[in-house]
């Protein structure tokens, strides 16, 4: 058996984590998706398939901050818009990636701002 590339890795582990969380009316889903140079948030009820939240590094002023500093501010944005929807508790998903660095800045952020997971 051969190694796993890193992607097929992480696909292993999103289809694992998805299979375990899943996001409803009460407590909808927080999931990340982390590319190289950005940052994304979306809260998202499975249950009717919509998207109620969504968040992007972009949308931050991200002038002279590092990655890991704007993730942060990604998930106080997300929280913010998901008070404005009254989402106060959230299933956080990270999407196969580890809890670390930008992703668990993001979790964080989103903590500070006031969601509960």
């Amino acid at each position: 058996m051969s190694a796993l590339t890193v992607r097929e890795a992480r696909a292993r582990r999103k289809k694992r984590i998805r299979g375990k969380v899943s996001g409803t009316s009460a407590r909808p889903r927080l999931s990340v998706f982390r590319s190289n140079k950005a940052i994304y948030a979306q809260i998202v009820d499975d249950t009717e398939g919509r998207t109620i939240a969504a968040a992007r590094s972009a949308e931050v002023a991200a002038a002279g901050l590092d990655k890991t500093a704007v993730a942060r501010k990604v998930g106080e944005l997300i929280a913010a818009r998901a008070k404005e929807k009254n989402v106060e508790r959230v299933v956080f998903d990270r999407s196969g990636y580890l809890y670390h660095g930008r992703v668990k800045a993001l979790a964080e952020g989103a903590r500070e701002g006031g969601l509960v997971f």
